[in-house]
């Protein structure tokens, strides 16, 4: 069945999974509009006041028919497109639209008990791939079609995260909803619901945090006061009845000479409670010899440093590592173990302020006492850990700014911290050590299947398990989605389902677990979206390159920029560990991080651009045959 998709940008796929092209410009609007619109008649003169924000040229009606005729030779043999009266129809299966399998899907959630509708709402909103007709021209056509869909988007989320509230899943509605506020940070009730989760996830600091940031935005663009539903999660959060009505701004302590000692309140506890924040360690953990012997060195190395930083993309299992070794160093560190998701590369982050908070919080000091001032913040925090012996995990550190307040000073206590960026800056300036975490070793990655599916399953068809290694290039992410996919069907056949990842226009898609916002493409995803707008783009064109290595020249031309600049995102990129140097001038990528890279070309590079990258590139290579050979 031809695939019709609306939610992101508009594409047509056929049965075989091969992406029609397109193009750009009002073709992507015609066919928009006949797509939201299947197997109803649309007006030629709809078709261009939309097109056209109600301002054809005196052309437009040739335009039109022009599109529908290349959209016709693009359809032919996977859906008809006819013409009737004064118009044309898409005739098509209205479940081909991925828009309609949205609404179905978040109808048919309404009538179904919590757990079933989690699923059935996670995968209406797994369909979206961004904005609306994020790539049609136009703004009438995208607030007729695009508005109405992007409020069925909100409704649906809020929808699932009153499923997840009820089904205790506090933290997956967290990671949820900090994605969405970032995108509409003016939705009250979105904001609202998002300060409850944080609340049962026992993270009232964050809550708070965003109650105000929140507060502040509205204030400030639309001069308005929180409404009833922000209002009354605000309360919820402190603690106090429904009706005492929020504050309309922060408390502050009445005039007069402060109190004695750090604290806004109260005498300074005499010690810190113990806290243990410690995730829970994974129980199949394997491998990972040569990293944790890096790690036990340094811990032996007199003077020992203050901290540790590892490093490596997304999916390489650096927070399992970090758990791991940390679980085995509690009795180094008895005074306890601080814990904290900076989520570095989610938008908006966590604020280096807002974990100071959450940590200062654990250490026994009262909510009033907390200062207001991230400065402040750090040096009660460090006069706290000061004498003492803890073990501090600053886990998805985005920048080195967003960890350097959350370094202990004191020579007894330790920060690990894990990061998908090399943190040069913790290096240079604070005496960090670096520590690299790649992929797993093949034996280490065919013990993680065995593990998962049983040494049975592995030795029945071991080179299937090599190939199964190999096309998730040993990364335990991957390996863990693969195995999960093979555990819930024992009687697929391990080479079966080896020979379906060796499909490179399938691979990513099948290494995402259905059930769970879990997947190579979204790790990967999320460290692209964190790089400058020119590493972005060389990263793009790169993915138009063949192989697996690249040298600097052939990507200044796939680029079509000057080496000096080309250098600057090549690093950036090795720095993003979406690249790795070597000698002479040459990169290597991962063949997953190629294929997502070829992804994001088709996807965000018009193919005129794409094309005169490619010839860039033969006319490079051409000149340089004769040194090459």
């Amino acid at each position: 069945m031809v695939e019709l998709r609306l939610l992101g940008p508009v594409e047509i796929e056929t049965d075989e999974g091969l992406p029609l092209a397109l193009g750009a410009g009002r073709i992507r609007t015609v066919a928009a509009v006949l797509i939201s619109e299947v197997n109803q008649a649309v007006t030629v003169q709809r078709l261009i006041d939309l097109a056209w924000d109600g301002e054809p040229p005196a052309r437009a009606r040739g335009v039109v028919h022009n599109h529908v005729h290349r959209l016709r030779q693009l359809l032919d043999g996977h859906a008809e497109l006819v013409t009737r009266g004064q118009g044309y129809v898409l005739i098509a299966d209205p479940a081909a639209v991925d828009s309609h399998r949205f609404r179905s899907l978040v109808s048919a959630a309404r009538d179904a008990d919590p757990r079933a509708a989690v699923a059935m709402l996670r995968r209406a909103l797994g369909l979206w791939r961004g904005e609306a007709l994020a790539d049609v021209p136009g703004d009438r056509v995208r607030r007729t079609l695009g508005v109405g869909l992007a409020q069925a988007r909100v409704a649906a989320l809020q929808e699932l995260g009153a499923k997840l509230l009820l089904l205790g899943r506090y933290g997956e509605l967290v990671t949820e909803l900090t994605a969405w506020t970032a995108e509409h940070p003016l939705h009250e009730e979105l904001a609202a619901l998002l300060m409850r989760a944080l609340q049962a996830n026992g993270r009232q600091a964050e809550a708070l945090d965003h109650y105000h940031r929140t507060r502040r935005h509205l204030k400030e663009q639309l001069g308005i006061d929180p409404g009833p539903a922000l209002g009354a999660a605000y309360l919820e959060v402190l603690g106090r009845g429904p009706a005492v009505p929020p504050p309309s701004a922060a408390v502050r302590q009445p005039a007069g000479p402060p109190p004695p000692g750090p604290y806004a309140e109260g005498p300074r506890p005499s010690a810190p409670p113990r806290v243990a924040q410690l995730p829970p360690a994974v129980v199949d953990f394997c491998g990972r010899a040569r990293e944790l012997a890096v790690l036990e060195q340094h811990l032996d190395r007199v003077p020992r440093p203050h901290c540790l930083v590892l490093a490596g993309g997304g999916g390489t299992g650096k927070t399992s590592l970090a758990v791991q070794w940390a679980h085995r160093l509690t009795a180094e560190f008895p005074d306890g173990q601080l814990f904290v998701d900076l989520r570095g590369f989610e938008r908006p982050p966590m604020r280096a302020g807002t974990a100071l908070s959450a940590f200062l919080r654990a250490l026994g000091v009262p909510e009033a006492a907390i200062p207001d001032s991230v400065p402040e913040r750090a040096a009660l925090y460090r006069s706290l850990l000061a004498g003492r012996r803890m073990l501090v995990v600053l886990d998805n550190a985005g920048t080195a700014e967003q960890t350097r307040p959350l370094l202990p000073a004191t020579p007894g206590c330790l920060a690990v911290v894990t990061s998908r960026r090399r943190l040069s800056g913790l290096v240079v300036r604070d005496g960090a050590v670096l520590v690299g975490v790649g992929p797993l070793t093949p034996g280490d990655a065919l013990r993680l299947l065995a593990n998962a599916l049983g040494p049975q399953r592995i030795e029945a068809d071991k080179p299937a398990a090599r190939e199964l290694v190999r096309w998730c290039d040993g990364l335990p992410l991957a390996l863990r989605i693969a195995a999960a996919r093979l555990m819930a069907h024992p009687e697929w056949p391990l080479g079966w389902w080896t020979r379906k990842l060796a499909d490179e226009r399938r691979r990513l898609q099948e290494l995402s677990a259905h059930d769970a916002d879990l997947a190579v493409e979204a790790s990967l995803y999320l460290t692209y979206r964190a790089l400058s707008s020119g590493a972005a783009r060389l990263f793009r064109v790169l993915g138009l390159h063949p192989g697996p290595r690249v040298g600097e020249l052939d990507a200044a031309a796939l680029a079509g920029r000057d080496v000096a600049r080309t250098r600057r995102h090549l690093a950036e990129l090795c720095d993003a560990h979406l690249l790795e140097e070597q000698p002479q001038g040459h990169y290597v990528r991962p063949e997953l991080v190629r294929l997502y890279a070829a992804q994001r070309a088709v996807a965000e590079e018009t193919r005129s651009d794409r094309d005169l990258a490619v010839r860039r590139l033969l006319d490079q290579v051409a000149r340089l045959r004769p040194a090459r050979g």
